[in-house]
């Protein structure tokens, strides 16, 4: 197993170039955020916006919009109900995050079945929180895109079969290698299964023990992958700088706030750019 440690930050965080537009850093899609959830999405769409994603398009229950915006108003929003729109926007992304504060009703399946019948093979689709919990409850089939799971090891659990207790290396490997894709498995020493190598986290803080530290990374992630080229390499940097934050500011703090990780996240690249 690999360690990830800081130099995968200055490999992947690049000095952007002087004629950059907000195209240039990629569009990202954000969906999820119930009426009773929002704010799982929101924490989300700040680590995408804080990361430095171009475009950042916010689909999620109309309950959301007004705190949404008042958070962030970089991110646009949109209605997931309204199905042709949401089609739209997912066919002109480059990236598309589901299931932060999703849920798992059948109106929330339907939405990411939706989603799921949208994505095409050319975009990276990162799968997380319920909607893990209701591709492995519900049977249903993974698309024909570029896939990144981020599951908790309860989740991973439901997905992969293996109880908490017997996830090794090994068996978690044999595990992606018949799902697919790319899994980030979250814990104390974040874990990544690519189809190469496994990589572990050096860095994370018992002060990052607290609701929405997931959401957070998974928004991360997606801003990482929609504007730095190589996809391993911007997974592997958003987990470590995002963990690596959290220690940071673990030494005056008890605990962590995953909106303060985002905050604190483009001082943090310029720091480690390259």
């Amino acid at each position: 197993m690999k360690k990830i440690d800081k130099s995968i930050l200055t490999k992947t965080i690049r000095i952007r170039p002087k004629n950059s537009f907000k195209g240039t850093y990629g569009k990202i899609a954000l969906v999820g955020g119930n009426e009773n959830f929002g704010g799982a999405i929101i924490m989300s769409s700040l680590g995408a916006v804080y990361s430095g994603a171009g475009l950042t398009t916010t689909i999620t229950d109309p309950t959301n919009q007004s705190s949404l915006h008042a958070w962030l108003p970089e991110a646009m929003f949109a209605d997931y109900n309204d199905t042709d729109q949401m089609v739209q926007l997912i066919k002109s992304m480059k990236v598309i995050t589901i299931g932060s504060g999703l849920g798992t009703d059948d109106h929330s399946c339907e939405i990411m079945e939706t989603v799921f019948d949208t994505v095409t093979p050319d975009q990276i689709l990162l799968i997380d929180g319920s909607a893990i919990t209701m591709v492995a409850e519900r049977g249903l089939k993974l698309p024909d895109a570029k896939l990144i799971f981020t599951p908790h090891q309860m989740e991973w659990q439901r997905l992969s079969g293996i109880k908490m207790a017997d996830q090794t290396e090994e068996r978690n490997k044999a595990a992606r290698d018949k799902i697919g894709g790319i899994v980030v498995l979250k814990s104390d020493r974040t874990e990544v299964y690519t189809p190469d190598e496994v990589y572990q986290n050096t860095t994370g803080t018992p002060a990052q023990a607290t609701g929405g530290m997931g959401d957070t990374l998974a928004g991360i992630i997606g801003g990482f992958v929609a504007q730095f080229d190589n996809e391993v390499d911007a997974v592997l940097a958003a987990v470590y700088s995002h963990s690596a934050i959290a220690d940071e500011l673990a030494n005056t703090q008890y605990v962590v706030l995953p909106h303060q990780i985002s905050k604190r996240l483009p001082q943090f690249m310029h720091e480690h750019e390259a």
